[in-house]
Formats: C-alpha cells, structure tokens, sequence
C-alpha cells in the first residue's frame, strides 16, 4: 500500500489535521493575549483529559520511560510553547520555530543514539537553521526573538520525547496522549497558581472566541487531529506523511497575516522558507521517521 496513491479519505484526513494544527496556534496566541500561559495550558489539557482520561488504563510498559516522555512532552514542551506564543508579537515566526522538531530530532538520534544521518539529511538540517537565524535577523522579527527562541527550545524538548520513544514499548497513541493531558494538565494549573497573575481578571475579559481556543485545542487539536495522525502513519509511512503537514505552518502564517496584523517582510518570508525547506528535506531523507508531533 505504501506504494500507492494517497485515497481520498487519507486526503480528507491530512487537510483536516492541516487546518486543525494551522488555527491552533493561531489559538494559542490569542488566547495567551488574554489570560497566563500556564493557565491556557491547563484549560487545553483539562479538555483533553476529560476525553481522553478512558483510555488510560494499565499496563504501563517501562514506565519510567514513559513518565519521562510524559513530563518533558507534558508540561515542559507545553509549558515552552504557550509561553513563546505569549511573548510573540506574530503568530508567524514562533509557527516556523516550532517545526524545528524534526531537524531536531534527527540530530539527537545521532548525538544520543548513534543512528547513522544521510548527508541530505545533514544539508536538511543546515538550511533549517539558517533559516530560522535568517527570518530572526530581521528588523521586525527581531523583537520577537524571545519567543523564537523558547518556541525553537520546545522544538527541542519534543525532538527529545520523539527520540526516547523511539526506544521505549509501544503505547497506544491515545493512552499516550491521555497520559499527556493528566500530567500536563495539574503541573499546568500548580505551576500558573504559583507564579503568574491576572487569572481571574483575564478569564473575566476573555471573549467567546478565546474560549473557543482552548476548546480547539483541547479536543479537535490534543485529541481529533492526533487520532487522524496515528489512524495516516499506521497506514503509510511516516515520511510519506510528515512534509504534507508542514502545510499547517502555511496555514498559521496566513492567520497571522489576514486576521492578526502579521507583517510579513521579504526577509521573514525567505527564512520561513528556508526553514521549512530544510525541514521537509530532513523528513524526506529520514522516511522511517516515527511521527510523533502532538500539537
């Protein structure tokens, strides 16, 4: 079958987790204009957990491992993102620095791993982050340097997780992305009634389309979108997948543009390009690559 053409229902699926992943970080800005990173987090994957809490359920093979990938793909890759989006002027950059995760991935699998890069993959990998230092150096993107930074930074915490769970039992991907909500979704809430403010006034002001967000993206992004990713890579390979979805960045930008007040410059352009042209050559060089992103 991998040798076949996509079907129409495997089609359907890719523009539905396209458009779902694209919005959603559009989501997360606007959500993180209103109210505390952490507690946008928490709300995300108190949705989710709500959903998703039936399908955990014992055994828990070589757990260690998978409260490991459970705590830095939780609460520490979350944590990262929502945090960058809340720094962000533009939904644009921090979209783009966030699929560094698979540039990111190869290179630990070589660091931690051993496993052998093919050159594309290592001429992949150099264009991505030429790419992301490109679109950096420009003028208006500058100011946003703090959140490309701490988005590329949670791309690398989900490269780790995609690594270590390369190398650990195989769970279900909606116990794992259970597993996910229940540990993000309590450090999320402990972590934003510790350390941030304005909780209640920003809920109060929020309005009905914030909301939404952190519906969004708690069930069709945590929960649906996932669901259609595992149902496409049991299917077909993971590099026959994984350069279509890169199309939610496009999906992203152009949010940021039309409905946001992006300004998107030739320079921011050309590094987002970059980058994401380094990032499909990663994929491609690298087929057997376990797909792991859970947006």
């Amino acid at each position: 079958m991998l040798d076949q053409k996509l079907t129409p229902l495997e089609i359907g699926a890719i523009v539905a987790i396209v458009i779902i992943w694209g919005v959603n970080n559009a989501a997360a800005k606007l959500a993180t204009e209103y109210m505390p990173p952490m507690m946008v987090a928490a709300m995300r994957f108190g949705v989710a957990a709500v959903c998703l809490v039936p399908f955990v359920r014992p055994p828990f093979p070589n757990w260690k491992a998978l409260m490991l990938i459970a705590v830095l793909g939780g609460p520490i890759h979350y944590g990262l993102i929502y945090y960058a989006f809340s720094l962000a002027h533009d939904v644009s950059p921090v979209s783009v620095a966030t699929q560094m995760w698979i540039p990111f991935t190869t290179l630990f699998a070589f660091l931690l791993l051993g496993e052998k890069v093919r050159w594309p993959g290592i001429v992949g990998l150099l264009i991505a982050f030429v790419g992301v230092a490109w679109m950096t150096a420009d003028p208006h993107a500058l100011r946003d340097w703090e959140a490309i930074v701490f988005g590329t930074l949670g791309a690398a915490v989900w490269a780790l997780v995609t690594v270590i769970a390369r190398r650990t039992a195989s769970v279900p991907p909606l116990k794992m992305q259970g597993i996910l909500a229940l540990t993000a979704f309590p450090a999320m809430a402990f972590g934003s009634f510790m350390f941030e403010k304005g909780q209640i006034e920003g809920a109060m002001a929020a309005p009905p389309v914030v909301w939404a967000s952190v519906v969004w993206a708690g069930l069709l992004s945590s929960v649906l979108a996932t669901s259609m990713l595992f149902w496409l890579v049991q299917r077909r390979e993971a590099g026959r997948v994984t350069p279509y979805l890169l199309g939610s960045t496009v999906v992203s930008v152009l949010m940021g543009w039309l409905f946001m007040n992006d300004m998107l410059t030739p320079q921011i352009i050309t590094g987002a390009v970059l980058t994401l042209t380094g990032v499909v050559v990663v994929s491609l060089a690298e087929r057997g690559l376990r797909y792991g992103a859970a947006r």
